[in-house]
């Protein structure tokens, strides 16, 4: 489908930063670049809306979110209200094969490097898939598709966010990401939920605290 290719296109485009946040998305010019009609990329933009990764301006079209203290503070209120109620549920209805992914999950993130030299100071492309499909995982044993749409959308908020602000000065220790990730794998694992919902908002507000920081400093 038409329409599917120059989402694949744009979204790439944005996620590897040649769309600055702010910068406007032209449907106009993006269909001369791409070679295809409007309505293609207005459905392949409307898309990008429904993710997070683009935002529809009154009387102006469409632009990548701009970087803001507030909107990444509300992504991050919204996902530790969220996220942890959806690992609860994950360990309350999690079965064996959920126990399974889990483990293998957290196995690929353990055993991919998070810096490759050719792909710059941002986390490498393989990792990134390898974090999301952990923690997508880990909440995916609660059930709930409408939840983890939700959960989707809101990952890739941060996503964006994350590889425009942390900056190399404002890293944690590969070692200590791992940790984090361990400990949160054990206790879901371990069907202590409380547990596991603490830890797990503990890191999504390391990872707030990382992206103001960061950001303050490129102030």
């Amino acid at each position: 489908m038409l329409s599917e290719q120059i989402y694949d296109q744009v979204r790439a485009a944005i996620m590897r930063g040649e769309v600055e946040p702010g910068q406007a998305l032209k449907p106009q010019e993006l269909a001369a670049r791409y070679e295809v009609s409007l309505a293609v990329v207005r459905e392949a933009l409307v898309r990008l809306v429904g993710e997070g990764l683009a935002e529809r301006l009154t009387n102006r079209g469409f632009a990548v979110p701009a970087l803001a203290d507030r909107r990444w503070q509300e992504i991050v209120e919204a996902r530790q209200t969220v996220e942890p109620a959806m690992l609860r549920l994950s360990v309350a209805r999690g079965d064996l094969e959920w126990e399974t992914r889990v483990r293998a999950a957290g196995h690929r993130l353990a055993r991919t490097p998070m810096y490759v030299p050719d792909e710059g100071s941002y986390y490498s492309a393989a990792w990134a898939e390898a974090h999301r499909l952990f923690h997508r995982t880990l909440l995916d044993g609660c059930g709930n598709a409408v939840l983890l749409e939700n959960f989707d959308r809101m990952w890739m908020a941060s996503e964006l966010a994350r590889r425009w602000t942390v900056h190399p000065a404002y890293r944690l220790p590969v070692e200590e990401v791992l940790a984090q990730h361990e400990e949160l794998e054990r206790a879901a694992l371990g069907r202590d939920p409380e547990v596991a919902a603490g830890l797990l908002t503990a890191h999504l507000g390391a990872t707030a605290t990382l992206l103001t920081g960061a950001e303050s400093a490129g102030e």
